[in-house]
């Protein structure tokens, strides 16, 4: 079991990492959820109906707030709206012309914040054009941006997920600025697996002089060591980079992060691992 302080590393398999919150906080999660994959040559612990019940698992026992999910096909983001419960809605939908495909939908509690507006477009040249690629990217690639206000406290924030290219690092780096462009005006959080690690050019281009801060640094307090994200269904290392990312603009501030090591019954949930945060917007913010 992985204790609630920084340097500690281990399998978690009954305890929330985080759990429901309180207002005036806000519960936050990226995971990638590791498109559905149920043929026969793959390998069971990458078959949906073997970790479904995990993904389930994890997510009515966090309760997270807000959610961004990466490589969701349609019946899987039905999966993840049905384990967090009737409380909860969606935006977004697949990367294809038609919005087949993969996708990275924001889930809510639809109790606590109140949806305004939200959007999708393609990372490309063309972002109004459903299933465009560019920059080297063989997948298209999309961002979700949704704006929220918070019914408790009547704050407004701005939340985007996406996920970015593993293969080319000039499409990463292009990607970053049309998420550039859709926050740091207001109070924003970013979510998304980005294929890039601490200290890359992705997320020093991101980061560097932008005002954006890595959730994971800005916490005031750290519920786990830093392990790899990209665990592969295997124990995570310390060694490996954090891949998947919460990053928030300054006025977002940021009590605590952890990546979650969770597992149902021995199975992980995804190939990738959790991160979460606990953030607080202050009240009469707003987004722009």
């Amino acid at each position: 079991m992985l204790r609630r302080r920084e340097g500690v590393v281990g399998e978690r398999s009954s305890g929330s990492l985080v759990g429901p919150v309180e207002p005036p906080s806000l519960h936050v999660m990226t995971l990638n959820i590791r498109r559905r994959m149920n043929g026969v040559t793959w390998r069971r612990s990458d078959r949906w109906r073997h970790r479904a019940p995990a993904v389930r698992a994890l997510l009515r026992q966090e309760q997270p707030t807000l959610v961004g999910v990466q490589e969701a096909m349609p019946d899987q983001a039905d999966a993840v709206r049905a384990a967090l419960g009737v409380a909860y809605r969606f935006v977004g939908r697949g990367h294809g012309p038609r919005g087949s495909g993969e996708g990275c939908p924001i889930f809510f509690d639809a109790e606590r914040l109140e949806l305004v507006d939200w959007d999708q477009a393609a990372l490309s040249d063309q972002p109004r054009e459903a299933g465009s690629r560019s920059w080297g990217n063989l997948i298209p690639r999309i961002l979700v941006t949704a704006r929220f206000r918070d019914r408790r406290t009547g704050a407004a924030f701005t939340a985007v997920n996406t996920h970015l290219d593993p293969f080319s690092p000039r499409s990463r780096v292009r990607s970053v600025d049309a998420l550039q462009k859709m926050v740091g005006h207001g109070p924003s959080i970013l979510t998304g697996d980005l294929n890039a690690g601490e200290g890359s050019r992705t997320l020093r281009a991101l980061l560097d002089d932008s005002g954006l801060q890595d959730a994971w640094t800005a916490a005031a307090r750290r519920l786990t060591a830093s392990v790899g994200t990209f665990a592969g269904y295997r124990a995570p290392r310390p060694s490996r980079p954090r891949i998947d990312w919460i990053v928030v603009t300054p006025d977002v501030q940021v009590a605590s992060a952890g990546i979650n090591t969770f597992r149902h019954g021995g199975v992980w949930p995804s190939d990738h691992l959790p991160v979460q945060a606990v953030v607080t917007i202050a009240s009469g913010r707003t987004a722009a």
